[in-house]
């Protein structure tokens, strides 16, 4: 976990192909497979409790291992109390409202998962690497001023509202290398069946590595918080990231205490006269 009110250092402090310890793919599956056992009943629990909802955030660089995380870590969910969303590039729709309004009209209700893939991030990420972006977003001058700083407390607020209000939100960048991700990204172009995953946009983005990294820091540092923190997921071991993913979300679970909602006299009496009726049938 980035701690609060402290500065990191990516370079420094996360190593990419961090594994805990865990030498053997197979222990760390069966450990997977334990914990996506126990985010289907703790999901089932948060369905029928209706008082909380989780928000997952996934941000990375091209290649990192979001969709394969999600797959495997949300495999035994319900599919009716979960929903992912992609965010690409914004729509015109999209760029007449203000940055947070297409993830805010999507966030989960009580009881159930949400998931982003990419997020409302993007915006002190993309769009800070490549600040021609923001010609388009059709923002007053006023707006622009310090406007990375300005986003950052906005996001923060944002997130505490949610907090405050029953929304549980875990944010995880997948800390993929640079020498793994073009490692993937040769894999992609070798092997037919994935070449649909890579674009000349993804080798386009990749000039600009050093400014991603810069802007993930300083994200990283500013909006880290008690209430919504950050997680760097060491990604150039699959197998590890997607251990890591689950434990961190069935440990959230956990410490929330989750329970059955509690029958009340008058249902449970109710209860018992329709279990009588249906024992009379002939």
């Amino acid at each position: 976990m980035v701690p609060p009110g402290h500065k990191i250092s990516l370079r420094k402090d996360y190593d990419p192909e961090f594994t805990a310890g865990f030498k053997d793919k197979k222990d760390a599956r069966k450990k997977l497979e334990k914990n996506i056992a126990e985010l289907a009943e703790y999901q089932d629990i948060l369905y029928a409790q209706d008082t909380y909802a989780l928000l997952l955030i996934f941000q990375a660089m091209d290649a990192a291992g979001k969709d394969g995380a999600i797959k495997h870590v949300m495999s035994g969910v319900n599919p009716q109390g979960c929903q992912v969303y992609s965010f690409k590039s914004p729509s015109a729709e999209e760029l007449d409202h203000d940055y947070l309004w297409r993830t805010n009209k999507v966030m989960p209700e009580r009881g159930r998962i949400g998931i982003f893939n990419r997020s409302y991030y993007e915006e002190v990420l993309v769009v800070r690497v490549h600040p021609e972006l923001l010609d388009h977003q059709k923002i007053p001058p006023s707006a622009r001023e310090n406007i990375w700083k300005r986003r950052h407390e906005q996001i923060n607020n944002m997130e505490q509202y949610l907090s405050e209000n029953g929304v549980v939100i875990l944010k995880f960048f997948l800390n993929v290398s640079k020498e793994e991700q073009k490692k993937r990204f040769l894999e992609r172009i070798d092997r037919p069946e994935k070449n649909w995953k890579f674009s000349t946009a993804d080798a386009k983005e990749r000039a600009f590595w050093d400014s991603y990294q810069q802007a993930y820091e300083d994200c990283l540092n500013r909006t880290s918080t008690e209430w919504a923190p950050w997680f760097v997921v060491p990604a150039d071991n699959k197998w590890f990231t997607r251990l890591t993913v689950s434990e961190i979300v069935v440990r959230t679970l956990k410490r929330l205490n989750l329970h059955y909602p509690e029958v009340s006299e008058e249902r449970r009496r109710e209860l018992l006269e329709i279990r009588k009726l249906l024992e009379d049938e002939a």
